[in-house]
């Protein structure tokens, strides 16, 4: 793992994917590509992401620096990739075996449908692998069809709330990737489960083109932030802003840090996908600058320890 400057916190790193598309299926990584969609075009990235390529990513190789340049990373959490749902126990198995051989990733957020029959029964197979931590159910709906990850808001249906109540009885957090016109009914939903630890994804995925789109994503974070069950993912700028840089996010991540406080907010690549809008250096240098007059012991909890303890890693860090 790379070495890094002394100012720099540790990392880890709550939000990663990794494939190899020839042994699971990604519908989303696979032609005809398409750019009516949040991420635009991903053929760039639709190619194998193995453990060693993130690596090589978060140590600057991507970037043609040198090793001292990078990212000291200490743990990852990899997060449902998008694999076809079929392929939903068998991407569990592989990130397992690949953890009990290299160590990691040092936790696991796997996908199931929390609406479909036999929910009860993948959560149970997927719990029984022991670096499983979560599970997260993309729910992102939006009246543009573009931006929508389905056809209909599936939080509203009893029986979506129903799986997400199985959730505690394994032992399972939740990873919530949403718009910011679901934050308030998902709210009263998760109020109602104070049992399972939600983790908002990608920084809440602010609309600035909405109409009231900043209002609506600060009154939804800010209800989702009253949870003591609730934490927060900073990452996914280019889904919120394209192009970005370092001082048009700055109020977004330092409003998003405000909100939840510093024991309840962490960085996370969200890589390959985030490589799609700069590269994971230019990410984490981003959020490096932002918090640079932020104490010693808030960083290392933004970059590092907030992750571990959320995800119950047990990381000596």
């Amino acid at each position: 793992m790379s070495k890094r400057p002394a100012s720099r916190p540790v990392l880890v790193d709550p939000h990663v994917h990794l494939w190899d598309l020839s042994h699971i299926r990604y519908p989303w990584l696979t032609p005809p590509f398409d750019t009516d969609n949040p991420n635009g075009s991903v053929e760039p990235i639709a190619v194998d992401y193995p453990l060693d390529a993130y690596l090589a990513d978060a140590g600057g190789q991507d970037d043609g620096q040198d090793e001292g340049q990078g990212w000291d990373v200490r743990g990852i959490v990899h997060i449902d990739a998008g694999a076809h749902a079929d392929d939903a126990l068998k991407e569990t198995h592989w990130l397992q075996a690949m953890a009990d051989a290299r160590g990691l990733p040092s936790g696991i957020v796997a996908f199931a449908a929390l609406h479909e029959d036999g929910v009860e029964g993948l959560l149970e197979r997927h719990a029984a692998h022991p670096n499983v931590r979560g599970i997260r159910h993309i729910i992102n709906w939006h009246p543009d069809p573009a931006r929508s990850y389905g056809g209909e808001d599936l939080t509203l249906l009893p029986v979506w709330e129903r799986g997400f109540a199985l959730l505690a009885r394994h032992g399972l957090s939740f990873d919530l990737q949403l718009y910011p016109g679901q934050m308030a009914h998902m709210a009263a939903l998760i109020a109602r489960h104070p049992d399972v630890q939600v983790i908002v994804n990608h920084t809440g995925m602010a609309i600035p083109s909405d109409p009231k789109g900043w209002d609506i994503w600060r009154k939804g974070m800010q209800v989702l932030a009253a949870l003591p069950n609730v934490a927060v993912k900073i990452s996914g700028m280019g889904f919120t802003y394209r192009p970005w840089t370092t001082d048009l996010v700055r109020p977004y991540v330092l409003e998003t840090i405000e909100t939840f406080g510093t024991n309840r907010a962490m960085f996370a690549s969200n890589f390959p996908t985030d490589k799609l809008f700069d590269s994971f250096q230019a990410h984490f240098n981003a959020y490096d600058t932002i918090t640079r007059q932020f104490s010693q012991t808030e960083r290392h909890a933004l970059f590092a320890q907030n992750a571990n303890r959320l995800y119950r890693l047990g990381l000596n860090i």
